[in-house]
This record gives C-alpha cells, sequence and structure tokens, in this order.
C-alpha cells in the first residue's frame, strides 16, 4: 500500500485511532504550522444542547467554519473537583446534571469517543500540577450541549479538563499556559461558561426578551469584551478588584474560570473575535469569544423560530 493511500484511510478513521497511534505511525499529531483557534462558549442553559436557536446555530456554524480538529478538550464549569483531573477513559458517559428539565433533554446521548493516550499526554505537560487520569465522570452539559452542536456526528474524541476550585484565578491561568503545545497538535480547547452568570438575579419574567440585560450585566459584559480585545488579562485575572458590578457578574467563579483557561492561551497573533454576544434574563450573557490569527464571523445565522425559555443554566 502507497503512503499517500494509507494516510487517506487514517485521516477517515480519526475517531478511532488514538494519540499514541498517530504519532507512532504516520506522525499526524505532531506540531502544525497553524494553531488551532481557542474557543470561550458561553453556553447557558442545558436546553440549547438540543433547542434550534440563535445560539444553537452559531455552534453549528462554527463547527463547519473552523478547521476540523483531531480532539477537543474542554474545560467545563460544572466539572469542580479537589486537584485537577483529566478523562481518560475510552468512551465517556454523557452526563445529565441537571433536573427540572424535560425528558427529551435528558434522553440526549452524545457518544463521541475519548482518548486515553491524549489524556495521558497532556497530564505530562502540565508542571504545575498533578493531573490526575479520571475514568468515572464523562462529559456534562456544559461541553455536550455545545459539541453536539459543533459536531454531531460525534466522531472526534472528546476530553475534560477539570477546575480546582480551591485555587485562585491565578493559578488557572498559569496552569492553562502549559496546555499551548496542544494548539499545535490539531486540539481544539473550549472554555465552556457565561462570562456573567448570576442565577440569584434571574429575571424570570423576561426569559423570552433576548437581549435583556440588568445594567451592571451590560457594563461588565461591555468591560470583558474591552480586556479581551485590548490583550489585557491582568484585570480579568483580578476581576475581584473590578468594582461592585463584577461581584454581581461573578457572585461564584464556576462559569467564569473557564475564560481565564482561554485567555491564557490567547498568544500574541490571535485576535478575539466576539459571537452570541446578547444578554438573557437580565443576570447571563452568552456572549462567547474565538481567538484565532484570522478572522472569524460573528454573524448568527437567519433565526428559524423564537428563542424559548432562552439561556437559563441550571446550577
Amino acid at each position: 500500500m502507497e503512503r499517500k493511500q494509507f494516510l487517506k484511510i487514517l485521516a477517515g478513521t480519526t475517531g478511532m485511532i488514538t494519540l499514541g497511534s498517530f504519532n507512532n505511525l504516520t506522525g499526524l499529531m505532531a506540531e502544525q504550522d497553524e494553531k488551532h483557534p481557542v474557543l470561550f462558549i458561553g453556553h447557558g442553559s442545558p436546553m440549547n444542547g438540543i433547542e434550534d436557536n440563535e445560539f444553537s446555530r452559531r455552534w453549528g456554524q462554527l463547527g463547519k467554519e473552523i478547521t476540523k480538529p483531531k480532539a477537543v478538550l474542554c474545560i467545563s464549569a460544572h466539572w469542580l473537583t479537589s486537584g485537577t483531573y483529566i478523562t481518560a477513559m475510552p468512551t465517556p458517559r454523557t452526563i445529565h446534571d441537571f433536573g427540572g428539565f424535560p425528558k427529551e433533554l435528558f434522553a440526549v446521548q452524545y457518544p463521541a469517543p475519548g482518548n486515553p493516550d491524549l489524556a495521558a499526554e497532556t497530564a505530562k505537560m502540565v508542571r504545575k500540577t498533578t493531573v490526575g487520569l479520571d475514568h468515572e465522570w464523562g462529559l456534562d452539559h456544559g461541553t455536550w450541549s455545545v459539541v453536539k452542536n459543533m459536531y454531531p456526528d460525534a466522531d472526534i474524541p472528546v476530553l475534560q479538563l477539570s477546575i480546582d476550585y480551591g485555587k485562585p484565578m491565578q493559578y488557572h491561568y498559569e496552569l492553562a499556559k502549559e496546555l499551548a503545545e496542544l494548539r499545535k497538535k490539531g486540539v481544539l480547547i473550549i472554555g465552556s461558561g457565561n462570562m456573567v452568570h448570576n442565577l440569584g438575579m434571574v429575571a424570570w419574567d423576561k426569559l423570552n426578551e433576548t437581549g435583556f440585560g440588568y445594567d451592571w450585566a451590560i457594563e461588565m459584559n461591555t468591560n470583558f469584551k474591552k480586556h479581551i480585545s485590548d490583550k489585557n488579562h491582568k484585570p480579568l485575572i483580578n476581576y475581584q478588584e473590578m468594582g461592585k458590578a463584577a461581584m454581581l457578574a461573578i457572585p461564584t467563579p464556576d462559569h467564569y474560570i473557564p475564560l481565564l483557561y482561554t485567555l491564557a492561551l490567547q498568544d500574541e497573533k490571535d485576535e478575539a473575535s466576539f459571537f452570541n454576544d446578547k444578554a438573557v434574563a437580565g443576570s447571563l450573557t452568552m456572549t462567547s469569544v474565538v481567538f484565532s490569527g484570522k478572522t472569524v464571523a460573528t454573524e448568527i445565522p437567519a433565526k428559524k423560530e423564537a428563542v424559548d425559555s432562552a439561556a437559563v443554566d441550571s446550577i
């Protein structure tokens, strides 16, 4: 068999081939000339995983716009741990980590493969701490609700990296920098949370009014975007020093920390392109960012129907 034919066969089965196999047989996971983009996704309600709305359509469009990755590594707001872990099972389960939603949502399965070899190699990249190999967690809704829309065929390995919730913001930023080499290996890194996320102040009577945000939510969303565009990461790491509005926007940092992981991976050539840049229910924003050396379209596909229940997260 000729080498070109062999490579074509491998390219069509990447979901089943481990990182070790790539390195040993073809070198396809070697460093690339072009770095893969990094995404921060405002994931909002789990219902965005099954609804056809402006947010889910934009995720689907994005999956077609960027080069198809060899694997996805997601830092989700919904896997908080003591210590840092990475999913290392060959077939991660779909986790329904929410309550009070329709049975259709609980029936969702996203059977993307894992990649134990990639998990082990990623763990070795991190020097700041010991990264444990996890075989219990799987893919929570912070991951599958987004990736399911981007890659509906579930043919790309998907891994999650946990958030050590007892550590300060600077710690997460520095840890994330150690993951930079993955961008050169065709791995799409996604931080999944929400920049502004205050469930305690949700305007329940405004759920269907996409675009409605309290003054403090709009103020902080604007401030966050300015610092991101200016590559001014220090105030974003030290968000507690940004005043009362910041504390209203981030009463707990679980949904904010994934943003820090993506900021840390922004290099000098990466520009920030914002999309899904809307407030919902007063106290949440769906604002999302692509960090890439290329300009990425930010428009949302034409709206087919009204957004139902907007984007209120469950926990």
